[in-house]
């Protein structure tokens, strides 16, 4: 049974339960698999050594989701040798529409929805309330030899990350 947190993170100032355990800068970064926009397998290694940031959102179908993976999208540009890779439990289908109709290309978006191997491995699956079974907002960093460079676990689940830490963190790992 996977450790279950709460506290941890709020909705709107109501604690929710989070389940898995708490990640923290300088562990290894554990292993997943999430589903691309082709039905593909990702994990955690077919980054090619690049540093990652990984964006845990709830579903880009809402606003503050929708503002951040923009946000980090205009990032990408300004970051050689590393990726952003953005993880929701959203359908694959549904991710690739929104790319599609935002303009979103430089982020990878990935599909959690099958096993929430991210979201249980990462401690962001939401357990119960409203957003049951989607993940909580987090950004992790996690630089060339999988080790983990920067956590955050945005406080409220409405509220936006901060992106000039995460961002810091990505470009002294590259």
């Amino acid at each position: 049974m996977p450790e279950e947190r709460t506290g941890v993170v709020t909705l709107r100032g109501n604690p929710v339960t989070l389940v898995g355990a708490e990640i923290k800068t300088g562990q290894k970064a554990p292993a997943f698999t999430a589903i691309d926009n082709s039905l593909q397998p990702v994990k955690l290694g077919d980054s090619g050594g690049k540093v990652l940031i990984l964006s845990s959102v709830p579903s880009l179908d809402t606003p503050v989701c929708d503002t951040e993976t923009r946000r980090f999208n205009q990032e990408a540009s300004q970051l050689a040798g590393a990726e952003i890779w953005t993880i929701s439990a959203d359908l694959p289908f549904a991710q690739k529409r929104w790319c599609a109709a935002t303009g979103v290309t430089a982020v990878k978006t990935l599909s959690d929805y099958r096993d929430h191997s991210f979201g249980q491995t990462y401690g962001v699956q939401i357990k119960d309330g409203p957003l049951g079974g989607l993940n909580a907002r987090a950004v992790f960093v996690v630089d060339k030899t999988g080790t983990v460079r920067h956590v955050e676990y945005v406080k409220d689940i409405t509220q936006e990350p901060d992106y000039e830490a995460a961002l810091k963190a990505a470009k002294q790992a590259v």
